[in-house]
């Protein structure tokens, strides 16, 4: 009993981990973008977070250290938006890639990032051109939200293989 809550706790703990890194990878590279908002480097994290914590942990933390991001830099439109849109992206990803587990993990992954991905696309035009009334407008930062996401799928597919490879990460992943 004493070992699952110790579980628990770690799994917490990373979940928190997480979030501060996707935030701090959000936050430290932000290059404003032609409308509103910006592009950054966290959706590598908001992607590690789901294949390595799994779809609850994991998920929270992508959400949770995506919104924080939003507030530090001063983007308070987008926070709830963007809590709810990153907890999508990693939970899209990470429910199309366990089912695809066959397949080479690193496959497995671009797959679901790809799909995750493409919701966060999506969800940031649909929220800018409606909620903020950018109307079709909002399609100008279609590009550079590919150009993220896109980063964010390589460089977390290949930052999970080299972690999964650490014996002490391989004890707490959530697709042990």
């Amino acid at each position: 009993m004493l070992l699952k809550h110790h579980g628990h706790l770690r799994r917490v703990l990373l979940c928190a981990l997480f979030a501060a890194l996707t935030c701090l990878t959000t936050a430290v590279v932000s290059i404003p973008a032609p409308l509103v908002g910006y592009i950054h480097l966290g959706d590598c994290m908001v992607l590690c977070a789901a294949f390595l914590l799994g779809p609850v942990y994991g998920v929270a933390a992508a959400g949770i250290g995506s919104a924080l991001a939003d507030l530090l830099l001063a983007y308070t439109v987008y926070a709830p938006a963007t809590l709810v849109i990153k907890a999508l992206f990693a939970l899209v990803a990470v429910l199309l890639a366990r089912p695809l587990r066959r397949l080479p993990p690193s496959i497995a992954h671009a797959i679901g990032g790809v799909a995750g991905g493409t919701v966060m696309v999506l969800g940031y035009f649909v929220y800018e051109a409606l909620a903020l009334g950018y109307g079709l407008a909002a399609a100008a930062n279609i590009p550079l939200n590919l150009v993220q996401a896109g980063f964010g799928v390589v460089a977390s597919t290949l930052l999970v293989a080299l972690l999964r490879k650490i014996p002490p990460i391989q004890n707490i992943l959530a697709d042990k």
